[in-house]
This record gives structure tokens, sequence and C-alpha cells, in this order.
């Protein structure tokens, strides 16, 4: 069963949505338990890291999220939920990630407008399991003041004053820094080429 983690904020609704558009079966939790039941998870996450982490561990579920990842469970984090697989972030000093992954998350240096909201191209760097059958240069929705350097697990990046990771690939876990919930018939392709997985 593919799983939406609800920790109590973020864009639930609209990954609802998305995943009703194309017809595949989830259900919503909050606790280990239902961790323990997913075949696929998906984390949604809009707002603050330090906000995201603390709900995580206040739930008692951040030890079972990292198991089930480590087991082979194929993961995505959608916008926060990427930037959460990392030690830390700029956002929140002295807030550890899940650290799934190496490194800092950090803010767009003060002379870039934030948050980088709007339509942007997403430069594949590797094949991608994500992103096949999509165009080239596909253009999705972004939205956020925060990104992930680019590391070697980037499946392609995207410019806004600088490169970062956009889409992440490594084994079995997956993130974008875009909203597919909001990028169109392109979002919609990116959540159901996850779920076929």
């Amino acid at each position: 069963m593919i799983t939406i983690f609800d920790y109590g904020a973020g864009n639930i609704r609209s990954v609802q949505n998305t995943l009703d558009e194309i017809g595949a079966q989830y259900e919503l939790v909050h606790d280990a338990a239902g961790l323990q039941r997913a075949t696929k998870i998906i984390l949604p996450g809009v707002g603050h890291f330090g906000q995201m982490l603390r709900a995580l561990d206040e739930l008692d579920v951040r030890s079972a999220l990292i198991g089930r990842i480590k087991a082979g469970v194929p993961f995505m984090g959608i916008c926060l939920g990427l930037q959460g697989l990392f030690e830390s972030s700029e956002e929140a000093p002295g807030q550890d990630g899940l650290a799934i992954f190496p490194g800092t998350v950090k803010r767009f240096d003060i002379s870039a407008r934030v948050p980088h909201m709007g339509w942007n191209q997403l430069d594949l760097v590797k094949p991608s399991r994500l992103l096949a059958g999509l165009p080239e240069r596909p253009h999705v929705y972004f939205a956020h003041s925060y990104y992930v350097p680019v590391v070697e697990q980037a499946a392609a990046t995207c410019t806004y004053t600088i490169p970062y990771t956009a889409v992440l690939e490594s084994g079995n876990v997956f993130g974008v820094q875009c909203h597919p919930e909001k990028s169109g018939p392109l979002g919609l392709a990116i959540v159901r080429n996850f779920v076929e997985l």
C-alpha cells in the first residue's frame, strides 16, 4: 500500500488529489505502525525544516521512517520532504535531519529573490526512473527559499541564481524539490512513475 505520511502540515490534500487522478490506492498514516505497512512512502513537505523534523520526533516515527528507507521501501520526499533527507539545514540550525545523505540544505543567497516561486526547467544529470517519458527539459513548479546543493545523488538540477539538486534518485530513495502536484500533466507523470516502480 502506498503511504502518505501525515505529520500535521504540508500539502497533503493536493498530493491525495494527484494520486486520485492517476487511480492509485493509498492511505494516510501518522504513526510508526502505518509506516510498517507501507510498500511505498510519500513524505510531502511545505513549511519549515525544523517544524517538520520536530513533528516527526513528536510522533516518534524518526527511527521507523529511517528503518523503512534503509530496508529498501521506495520513498519519495516532496519539497521539504527532499530536504529532510539531509543532515541539517540553514533554516533550522541545530535541528538534525534524517541524515539519509550527508550535507546541509542551504538558503539562496541574499541577492536572490525568495522564495523561488513559479515554473522553472529541469536539467537531466543522469538517467532517472522518476523522469522517464518526460520531455528532455521539462518545466515544473517550485516554491522554496532553501535548496540542496548539487550532490552525487542528483538526477536533475534546476538553476535559480545557482544550479541545485531538483530531483534526487539513489536506489529506493527519490526526492523532488518541485511540487509535482502543482505541475500539471508533467507532475502527474512524475508521481505515476514513482507509483509504478
